[in-house]
């Protein structure tokens, strides 16, 4: 299948497909006669393995050590759990930042009185006072 196939397959657009040829993280597609890139069911699946990963908030230097764990063999499973167990605790830590986030800029609209007047709490928090 062409690339706009493979793109509607996966649901991965054209553009990035292309991208991660670029990059290496996916092996570039055969080519036809005319010169279109032709996916197989080999390349579809490994691009339905990027985007869940992708959907899980993985980066790319973290999915092309997935993929390469999922194309090894003889990996251990332990290697895989670490890889997740590392990334739960960077979304915990992003959560936890932007829970803070929530609750200064709560704090700051809390303070503002939303009328007419020039001063805001929100604008001065953000001139400087410690958020």
């Amino acid at each position: 299948m062409n690339i706009g196939q493979a793109a509607a397959a996966t649901g991965v657009t054209a553009k990035r497909i292309r991208y991660y040829e670029q990059i290496g993280l996916i092996e570039p597609a055969g080519r036809t006669d005319a010169g279109y890139r032709h996916f197989d069911g080999r390349d579809l699946h490994t691009l339905r393995f990027i985007q869940s990963a992708r959907r899980l908030g993985f980066s790319m230097p973290k999915i092309s050590n997935l993929l390469a764990l999922w194309r090894d063999q003889n990996r251990s499973s332990a290697d895989v759990k670490r890889l997740a167990k590392e990334h739960i605790a960077e979304l915990e830590q992003k959560i936890a930042e932007l829970q803070s986030m929530v609750g200064t800029l709560k704090h700051l609209s809390h303070k503002c009185s939303g009328d007419a007047r020039l001063e805001c709490p929100i604008i001065a928090g953000f001139e400087g006072e410690q958020l």
